[in-house]
Order: structure tokens, then C-alpha cells, then sequence
């Protein structure tokens, strides 16, 4: 099985942390954070690796090299001239998956004990476009979706800014988790997204059309390790 994960965030939240290295290097219970999520990516079954990089891309590439990619199969897609955010990060790295399977993609900040395995799953089970893992908790922003766990809009509880994808009577807002797998058809659905965009925008724009399904991971244990306080919550998580 075949995955992505995002590391070229410039880590703003980590500073000062991330002022000498980037965030996948940000150092959590003895190995940066890369070197978690490659390892739990590797337990579930996932030996081909997609990694974007940007800030301090080099250490990224070195690190990885010298640790011998960990046993898999890790391949760098090279953003060091212009950061593409999520979603241009993704379209870039399109190439790699060519073999018509669906693949995962999993924030570098984000700690848990998810069941990779079980969530790919289910996607293919569902055969849904994307299938996002969302839950029940406090945020400013949150996905929308139906009864039906089908992605219907987005709200950021802050401005109260809202987009609504699929107009209906209930919304059930969650939180995203930054972990998703994403059927390798939405390449061919990114018509008019070209550069740097975000997944959330084409996830969105994509809804009115295609299902896209929220599951539920509330019951599990997940940190965003995007800002230095977190990172002592997620050393107890690992521990």
C-alpha cells in the first residue's frame, strides 16, 4: 500500500523549534516526528512513501537517507522552490500514484493510535472518493456533514465563515484529523486547482458532486502536535 505524508509546512506553530530544522524533524520522545509516523505507516502494511518537502528540505533528506528510509520505500517530492499547500502538494506527487490503488495521507504532526489498516478499509469498503477521519471534539474549524456522514460544507467557528458543498436541513460538524484516504480517481478531478491550494477547497468543491465520507474516529486517541505544549500531551499517548 501506497501513502503521502505531508511534511513541507513551514511549522510556524513549533517555533522556536522549528527555526533550525522543520517541523518532520521536531523531536518527539527521542525520534522526530517523521520517524513516528513512518513507523506506524510501516506497521499497518504501507511500504511505499511519498514525502513533500520544503522548509529545511535538505535535513529532511538527510535524515531519511541516514536512517536508510526506515525499510521502506520513501520517495521525496521536491516543493523547495514553492510551498503547494495541501492540496498542491498532492497534485504534484500524482505520478506516484499510478497504480490505480488508493492510498493514505497523513499529516507529520498528527500522533495516534488510529488503526491505519482498518480506516483504508473501510474506504475501499465505501467506495467513496475520499474518506476523511474526522471527530467529535472542540475546534474552530470543522468539517460539515449529513446524516449520513457525507461531507456537506466546512465552517471555521472563529470568523463564522461558512461553505456549504450540499445544501440540507442537519449539519454534523467534526473535526478533521489530518489523516485521509483519497481514491487516486480525484487526479483526474482536479480540473481549474493548479499551484498551491488546499485539499479542504477541492474536498469542498468536489462534495457537490462525489461522495466524500466522513468516519468517525472519535474514540480514539489523537494530537495535533503543531504546537510545543502538545508535544508533552503526545509523549504520554506514545508512552
Amino acid at each position: 500500500m501506497k501513502a503521502m505524508v505531508f511534511c513541507a509546512g513551514l511549522g510556524t506553530r513549533l517555533k522556536p523549534l522549528t527555526d533550525d530544522r522543520p517541523k518532520a524533524l521536531v523531536p518527539l520522545a527521542g525520534k522526530p516526528l517523521i520517524e513516528h509516523v513512518v513507523e506506524r505507516l510501516k506497521s499497518f502494511g504501507f511500504t511505499d512513501i511519498i514525502v513533500n518537502v520544503h522548509h529545511f528540505a535538505d535535513k529532511v533528506e538527510a535524515f531519511l537517507a541516514e536512517r536508510g528510509n526506515f525499510g521502506v520505500n520513501i520517495t521525496v517530492s521536491d516543493e523547495r522552490n514553492l510551498l503547494l499547500d495541501t492540496g498542491g502538494g498532492l497534485k504534484k506527487a500524482a505520478h506516484f500514484f499510478s497504480d490505480g490503488q488508493p492510498f493514505l495521507i497523513h499529516n507529520v504532526d498528527i500522533i495516534s493510535d488510529i488503526n491505519l489498516a482498518e480506516l483504508y478499509g473501510r474506504h475501499v469498503e465505501s467506495r467513496a472518493l475520499a474518506s476523511l477521519a474526522v471527530s467529535n471534539r472542540l475546534s474552530s474549524r470543522y468539517f460539515l456533514f449529513d446524516n449520513a456522514m457525507q461531507l456537506a460544507g466546512w465552517k471555521n467557528i472563529k470568523t463564522n465563515e461558512q461553505k456549504i458543498a450540499r445544501v440540507g436541513d442537519t449539519y454534523l460538524p467534526f473535526a478533521f484529523n489530518g489523516i485521509h484516504v483519497v481514491n487516486p480517481a480525484i487526479f483526474e478531478l482536479m480540473d481549474g486547482f493548479d499551484g498551491k491550494f488546499s485539499i479542504v477547497d477541492l474536498y469542498l468543491q468536489l462534495a457537490k458532486s462525489h461522495f466524500i465520507e466522513g468516519i468517525d474516529v472519535t474514540k480514539s486517541r489523537i494530537i495535533d502536535v503543531g504546537k510545543p505544549a502538545a508535544l508533552l500531551e503526545a509523549e504520554k499517548l506514545i508512552g
